[in-house]
């Protein structure tokens, strides 16, 4: 099988398991999403939306964001991962937005990556979801499956992304984003499937009996 009639294939299975698949991240508007997805790193959505409500209850705007002390930001994400540098980010961020976007989150990647705790994953999660951008983030997840399935090399997410958005149409690149992710977590983990166990693996790969080595990104 080659790798477009994989990618067929899982585009296809995808489309029927999650049909309109919704936004893990709890959230109002853009800024709120931001903030959830910058908490998200290295940490389950679960988890952020248990803490997202207090935090947004205070520091729902990048103004009053802005007006709150790191510690006082820490206080409140301190169980998430990675929390010290989170709250120094989202402090950032929130200064940032309202210094030079006028109170808004900005629209263009240039200008999302621009901003702290903003790397290139978050702002296409953020360019997809909230503004409608053709865009594929990839993170470890769907770095992981695409390796799997055999869609790509899998040496590291930015050729991960490249592969996958030459295999997929750009219309449905927002959808199958979240659709991988939510494959991933109730079919494929990490720990559950080793590429020969859920039933997308074996559809794929009928054959394999070794376990796929994944390569850190």
């Amino acid at each position: 099988m080659i790798k477009t009639q994989r990618a067929e294939i899982v585009a296809q299975r995808l489309a029927v398991l999650y049909q309109s698949p919704p936004i893990p991240l709890d959230h109002s508007d853009a800024f709120t999403f931001l903030v959830a997805v910058v908490l998200s790193a290295q940490c389950t959505d679960k988890k952020v939306n248990e803490i997202t409500p207090a935090l947004f209850r205070v520091g729902g705007t990048p103004a009053s964001m802005a007006g709150l002390t790191v510690q006082q930001i820490l206080a409140i994400i301190r169980p998430l991962g990675l929390a010290p540098q989170k709250a120094k980010a989202l402090h950032g961020l929130a200064n940032q937005i309202l210094a030079r976007f006028g109170g808004d989150v900005p629209q263009t990647f240039e200008s999302l990556e621009s901003l702290a705790g903003v790397g290139h994953k978050t702002a296409s999660v953020v360019m997809s979801q909230m503004f409608g951008h053709h865009a594929f983030p990839v993170d470890t997840h769907i770095h992981r499956l695409a390796q799997r399935w055999g869609l790509s090399s899998g040496k590291n997410v930015s050729q991960t992304e490249s592969d996958l958005k030459r295999l997929f149409s750009p219309d449905t690149w927002r959808d199958l984003h979240l659709q991988i992710i939510y494959y991933g977590r109730e079919h494929c983990t990490a720990r559950g499937c080793d590429g020969t166990i859920c039933p997308l693996c074996r559809e794929l790969y009928p054959r394999r009996t070794k376990p796929v080595l994944h390569i850190k990104p």
